[in-house]
């Protein structure tokens, strides 16, 4: 098995196409590599080299995509939202301890004048609509001598590829270091179980500052050889149109996104006609069996559905490909790590017993950063907990059962609790508060909040809500605010966020 991306992406034939983008000239897989190869000469020349954190904040698309790629063969990538505020983008840089931030030239984006602060060196990302997808150059914001890096050169296996955060539940997300191990393992892992080839296009509609868009919608098509669609971003309404020049054999999506295009698909029967799919693929949360069953009579494929998270540099769980065995309400059988199911004291269980699910492998995490805490709970015997709850059937099929993690899942996007707790507590009015996970047909959960109010204060929702949307990204925000006289409390006095939205009546 290929250790590292470069070793990966040797695999694409030369003149093949790679990367694609509505309107624009095509990429190929030598273009791709020669990108690649000058980009990382670039970076080591402005003295970045292997380990070095370069945070990239760029709109979905394919210059995205190939700026990750590259950053990823020789530094560490750290890709961030780019609809994060500058309070979240001022935590990110300094937390990383960047040494540059890659943006668009001309990008209006909060996190160019937090590197200023911060002294933080940017460096703009340069490309023309003209040119082939994805090819753009880099350009420092100052001029100056810099000295070249002394680390230089493609990364080897055990150095850090890629570094992203993940919602803890704590209010302080933890940083996962994911190696170049870590990311032509899952890449391979995902090409085996959807068994890519040259003649596949995926579409790709995924964020790409998410491990799933990242390592499921571009390196593992592309280290297989074949081409990735990048769109600039999810659009139910361009949808149609898209796949219809793109000409895709597959996509992959979350629940919400294929629930928005099933509404729009009643009137696209021809362009579906045009261009049968091989497969869908579904990760991030559960999508039900009903929409499943939708999905799959509106496009005459298997929907394959896979369960996955960062620290697993995304898969873990898959669903196979036919003939063999789907078992929708399922994430699969083990898709590359090792699987079981382990007791709260640290025992693996029988098949048919319920426990959380723990995973190993090439693909796993070795560690969190800076963190023993999280470390010490996360790691047990050389297994890393997922904190989902789950159960193995005969077969080995994994049913997902429970969360045993405050985190909310909001449409696959992750959300502390703390994290809006905090935001909440600095508003004048706030005395005390507790966020916490809400049912949701569509989203599967919405974040929810009760709030306390200092006595002679005054607050309204909407107000509430505002100001969570000054200081974080939109997704962050509560959709109900309840204003209570007291904190809800479990029989032991003890605050209990699992199971709140239950006991309130909102789900």
């Amino acid at each position: 098995m290929s250790r590292t991306l470069k070793d990966l992406l040797a695999q694409g034939a030369e003149a093949a196409a790679a990367v694609s983008a509505p309107g624009r000239p095509t990429l190929s897989h030598g273009a791709l590599r020669l990108l690649i190869e000058t980009t990382l000469a670039r970076l080591n020349g402005l003295g970045l080299g292997r380990n070095d954190r370069v945070a990239i904040v760029l709109d979905n698309g394919p210059e995205m995509a190939t700026c990750f790629l590259a950053c990823a063969n020789g530094v560490a990538s750290a890709p961030l939202n780019p609809s994060y505020r500058a309070d979240e983008f001022e935590f990110y840089l300094s937390d990383l301890n960047a040494k540059a931030l890659i943006v668009g030239r001309g990008s209006a984006s909060p996190a160019v004048d937090v590197a200023v602060k911060l002294g933080v060196p940017i460096i703009d990302l340069v490309s023309d609509a003209a040119s082939p997808a994805g090819s753009f150059t880099l350009e420092p914001r100052r001029a100056g001598a810099a000295t070249p890096a002394t680390n230089g050169g493609y990364a080897a296996p055990e150095d850090v590829s890629m570094v992203l955060h993940t919602s803890g539940t704590t209010s302080r997300p933890k940083i996962v270091p994911l190696s170049q191990g870590n990311l032509a393992a899952s890449a391979s892992n995902i090409a085996r179980t959807l068994q890519f080839s040259s003649k596949d296009c995926g579409l790709n509609i995924m964020p790409l500052f998410h491990i799933h868009g990242l390592i499921a919608g571009v390196l593992s098509p592309l280290a297989a050889g074949s081409q990735v669609f990048c769109t600039p971003g999810f659009n139910a309404l361009k949808f149609f149109g898209w796949m219809d020049e793109a000409k895709p054999t597959w996509y992959t999506a979350v629940p919400t996104m294929h629930q928005a295009i099933l509404g729009r698909a009643s009137r696209s029967a021809d362009v579906i006609a045009r261009n049968p799919l091989r497969f869908l693929r579904s990760s991030s949360s559960s999508i039900p069996p009903q929409v499943i069953r939708e999905l799959e009579e509106v496009f005459h494929a298997p929907l394959i559905e896979a369960y996955g998270m960062t620290e697993a540099t995304h898969q873990m769980c898959s669903n196979p490909l036919p003939p063999a065995l789907r078992k929708p309400g399922t994430v699969g059988q083990a898709a590359g790590p090792e699987v079981a199911i382990m007791s709260e004291d640290g025992v693996l269980l029988a098949r048919g017993e319920t426990g959380e699910i723990v995973i190993r492998g090439p693909n796993v995490t070795a560690a969190y950063e800076s963190n023993p805490k999280a470390n010490a709970e996360a790691f047990h015997n050389g297994w890393f907990r997922t904190g989902d709850q789950g159960v193995m059937d005969a077969e080995g099929y994994v049913s997902i059962t429970g969360r045993l993690k405050e985190i909310i899942n909001r449409g696959g996007e992750k959300i502390s609790p703390r994290e809006v707790d905090e935001i909440l507590m600095d508003h004048p009015a706030v005395a005390q508060v507790v966020c916490f996970g809400m049912p949701h047909p569509k989203l599967g959960e919405e974040v929810a909040a009760v709030v306390v109010l200092r006595e002679g204060q005054q607050a309204s929702e909407r107000e509430l809500q505002e100001f969570v949307a000054q200081r974080a990204a939109d997704f962050k925000v509560p959709k109900k605010v309840l204003f209570m006289p007291e904190i809800p409390k479990g029989a032991t006095g003890k605050l209990q966020r699992i199971g709140l939205a239950a006991k309130l009546g909102l789900g």
